[in-house]
Order: C-alpha cells, then structure tokens, then sequence
C-alpha cells in the first residue's frame, strides 16, 4: 500500500511534517481552484477528505498527490458554464454529476487496462494544452488582482476585453495587496522554499483587512463559508444533462490520465519504486465519484504539489491523509476564519502557482528541437486559448494522430546488395554483419507494414531493382528481412500483393527471412505468403542462395 510503503518509524514525523506543508499549500489552492470553477469553496476543501482518503488506499504511487488543480478548475468552468449559470444549484450540480462520470470513465479504462494510453498525448500537446488553460487562469486571477469585475466563465477574448475597459474601476488597495502578495511569493519561493509562503500571504493578507476594514475601502473577501463535514449525496439531473456532461468528462479524464499517469512514473523511476498504471487509474475513478457523491469537483494530478512533496523528503501517501484530517478539522471549527480571506491574495496565490504552467520554457526547448513538435504545442494552445478547452483536446489528439501517421509513413528502409560480377567476393559483408550474395538484394524495413507505409515500401523495393539494373547489376531474388516488421494490416498488404505481381513480372524471386512466427502466422492468412522461401536469418538466406548460383 502506498500509504505505508517505505514508512517507518525514522520516516513518520518527517512524513507528518510534510503534510502540514501541504495543508498550507492545498487550501488555500484549492480555494482559488474553486471559484476558478464556479463552485463554493467548500467544493474545493471536500475534495481534499473523503475522495483524497480512498484515492491513498488504492493508489500504487507513493507521491502523486490528486486534488483538484488549475486545469480541471478552467474545464469545469468552461464546459459546465455553457450548460447553467455559475453559482447556481443547477451549475454545482452538473460540476458534481461531471465528477462522477469523468471517475466512471477512469474505472472503465482501469477495468479495460487502458493505461497505456497515457502515452498517447505526447508532451507538446501537453504543454500546448495546459498552457492555454493556465494563460486563461492567469487572465481570470488578473481581474482579481485588480479589483476588476468580469465574467470569470466567459471567452479568454472577452476576459481581456473586461479587464482593459474596467481599468478605470480597479481598487488601488486590491492592487496593493496583490503586488505584496506576488513579491512576497516570488522570493520566498527563490530563498526559502521550505517555508509555506501561500499560507504566509493568505494569514497576513487576511489580518490586515480585519484590523484595517479594507472590506469597506472595496476590497473583495471570500465571504461565508459553509461550516460542516461533507454529506454524502447524489446529483440529480436529467438524462440529457447527463449525456451533455460526457464529452467534457472525457477531457478532463484524458488530460488526468496523460499528466497524472507520466507524472506518477517519472516520480518512481526517480525515487525506485514501481508503479501500476490501471491501479492507478482505479484509484483516479474512484476518488473522482467520491468527490461527485460528496460535494466536490473533478480530481486530477496536482504537479506542483507533487513536486513540493518530493523537494520536502516525503516518499508515502500519509501527507494526503494529515491534509485530509486537517481540512475536516477546518471545516468544523475554523470556517470563520476563511470568510475575510481577501480575494486579491486568493488571486496572486493561484497566479503564481499557475505560473510554470504557461510552459514558456518548455516552448522555447521545443522550438530549439523540433519546430514541427513546436507547432503542434502552439495550435493547442491557440485553440484552447481562444475556441474552447473541449477543442483543445480534440486537435490534440488529431495532431497526435497526424503526428503518429507522419513518422510511420517514413520509416527506415534499408537496401543492402553485392556486386554481380561473379570475379567479386561471393559474399559481400555488411556494416551490422549481415551478408549479401551476387544478384541478391536484402531489404530490410523497420515498421510495421500499415496502411501509411504500404506503398512508400512498395516504391522504395521498385526503385531498388530499377536502380539496380540501371548500373549493370543483375537481380536474381529480393530477401526481405522482416525482424523489425511486427505486423502487417489489409491496406500494407494489399500493396505488398501489387509489389509480389510486379517482382514475378520482372523474373525476380522473393524471399523472406528472420520473421516472427505471429508475423509469418498473420502474412500466410493474408495470402502474403505462398511457394516463398523462408529463412531463419539472413545469413542463412545469402548461404542457401550462394549454393544454388554455384549450382547453376
């Protein structure tokens, strides 16, 4: 279990103390996160008790932390908020129903062992993605900042709209405490990460409003606070709210699975310890309907969190279950505490945490290695940005598509041949020690034979005997390797049948060598493979063809 995996009695206080970091920096988060949202902050906290307990049970990551983060916060409000009204009952509801169906979807991916699909958004979707999400955020957390009034569940164009024409309504104390707040977190985190400077600013911010009445000068305060633990519940909506809920579902599962499942591996292989990806994403689907049946929002995997655990020593899932004792006690006694919280400060915490989601750095590396990996990030980003975050994640898995087909349709295809002058050495060595006889050409392909590579195969075999008969070079007999081939589908085929017509036409032979026998299998029912020789390597192919020359 990842709670007391690598727990002992050397490691609890340690452990312990971690947590108390992360109670600082969760709730102050994850109110920020809740009214990116829409929702109450009770929505935010709720997720961090019973949802957070069940997901430390069955996870097998000793460190991802799961909490509600920037990104399932901005798809919250982007897609609940063309269905209701935020701040609504309606809008809480089809928040809390969209968290039981996005951990539907993560069960049904751990019951199918999906997990491999993490794999799948590759990193420059990723960062294109997230970063469009976070931009978005930080324009939201902007108008707090100021003192500015807009419609947080608006278009990102309209945001910055709101905000350049409210200038002149900006509350100059908002101002002033969002600037602190900023500094304030910027160097501490520069000179004393240890130090839990969310919780720092939110205490300060908040005792100076109370002695100073800043409320009253304008400046904008959290307000009241549901007090209680969380009730268990159930959303009731209509079927077709339900089915209008699945497609965001499905965003936010895919951006959780992709982000959470490399996150937690990377942290393994890291610190050594394994981890399991489809109990992974079993803890995922049950702590997300938990959330849901609970009052809370979706759970995704909280990076920054994760890392902020790591950079404190913590090695176990037990600061989950201090910070899920400490917000039970929060909500029962110290609610009041929460209510003059200033929302210029709630604002410069999310901005600032929200900040490395931007990905500028990660932008400029992709630009230095790849511009067509670069352009993939910046079309998501742009789409995300300014059509939706539900496009967003549609070009990005087109792009990863695009991406895919792109590299396979060109794949290494290497052409090894001798010289036919029968004076030459019989056999003709190769770099990688594969040997070529007189008259033989050795093809070797390394990908899959699919509908994207079919005929690019096809060509490069028909350009190789031309060409080899071009220069003077006679050519008996192609032997294709086939160890790097692992599969052939009906389109790869088809084009391979053309290809066999044509070499038959040409009076050359065709043989096949070190084939897998699941290939051979699958190349015979497709009727790839019928009076041609097979042989076990290529070595064996070239002695085979050598005796049969020196017999003629």
């Amino acid at each position: 279990m990842a709670i007391v995996a690598g727990l002992t009695a050397q490691t609890a206080l340690r452990e312990v103390v971690a947590g108390v970091t992360l109670i600082a920096i969760a709730v102050p988060l994850n109110i920020g996160y809740a009214q990116i949202a829409g929702l109450p902050p009770t929505a935010g906290l709720y997720a961090l008790i019973v949802p957070a307990v069940l997901y430390t049970l069955l996870v097998s990551s000793r460190q991802l932390v799961a909490s509600p983060d920037a990104a399932a916060a901005a798809l919250v409000a982007s897609s609940v908020g063309g269905l209701a009204v935020a701040g609504s009952e309606d809008y809480a509801t089809m928040a809390f129903a969209q968290a039981i169906i996005g951990g539907v979807l993560f069960l049904l991916a751990s019951l199918f062992k999906l997990g491999f699909l993490a794999n799948f958004l590759s990193k420059p979707i990723l960062i294109g993605f997230v970063g469009g999400l976070a931009l978005d955020i930080l324009v939201s957390q902007l108008a707090k900042m100021l003192g500015i009034k807009i419609d947080s569940g608006g278009e990102f164009v309209d945001k910055v709209v709101g905000i350049v024409t409210g200038l002149g309504t900006m509350n100059l104390w908002s101002v002033l405490i969002s600037a602190v707040a900023i500094a304030v977190l910027l160097l501490g985190r520069r000179f004393a990460r240890a130090v839990p400077w969310a919780l720092v600013v939110l205490i300060a911010a908040t005792v100076l409003v109370v002695t100073t009445g800043l409320q009253e000068h304008g400046v904008a305060v959290l307000g009241p606070v549901e007090a209680g633990p969380p009730r268990l519940s159930w959303p009731i909506l209509d079927l077709s709210a339900w089915f209008a809920l699945v497609p965001p579902a499905i965003a936010l599962t895919a951006v959780t699975m992709g982000e959470g499942l490399l996150v937690a591996r990377s942290y393994g292989e890291k610190n050594g310890y394994a981890t399991k990806p489809n109990r992974d994403l079993l803890a995922f689907g049950v702590a997300n309907v938990a959330s849901g049946a609970t009052g809370g929002f979706t759970l995704g995997s909280s990076t920054s969190r994760t890392a902020a655990m790591d950079q404190a020593g913590s090695r176990t899932q037990l600061p989950t279950l201090v910070v899920a004792a400490g917000t039970l006690l929060l909500l029962l006694f110290g609610t009041a505490l929460l209510e003059p919280i200033p929302s210029p400060a709630i604002g410069a915490i999310v901005g600032v945490a929200v900040l490395p989601l931007l990905g500028i750095g990660e932008f400029r590396k992709l630009w230095r290695q790849d511009r067509f990996e670069f352009a993939v990030g910046a079309a998501c980003f742009l789409v995300t940005l300014f059509i939706g975050a539900i496009p967003g994640i549609v070009v990005a898995f087109v792009l990863a598509l695009i991406n895919l087909v792109r590299r396979a349709s060109a794949p290494a295809i290497d052409v090894l041949a001798a010289d036919d002058n029968p004076r030459s050495s019989l056999l003709a060595s190769a770099a990688d020690g594969t040997t070529t006889a007189p008259g033989v050409l050795v093809i070797r392909l390394a990908a899959p034979l699919f509908f994207a590579n079919g005929t690019v195969f096809s060509d490069a075999v028909t350009r190789a005997v031309t060409g080899a008969r071009t220069s003077g070079s006679g050519v008996r007999q192609i032997v294709l390797d086939l160890e790097a081939v692992t599969d052939v589908d009906v389109t790869g085929a088809e084009a391979f049948s053309v290809l066999k017509k044509w070499l038959h036409a040409q009076g050359v032979t065709l043989a096949f060598s070190r084939g897998r026998p699941p290939l051979l299998k699958r190349m015979r029912h497709l009727g790839l493979l019928d009076d041609e020789t097979v042989y076990p390597t290529n070595r064996a192919a070239i002695a085979a063809l050598t005796s049969s020359f020196d017999a003629s």
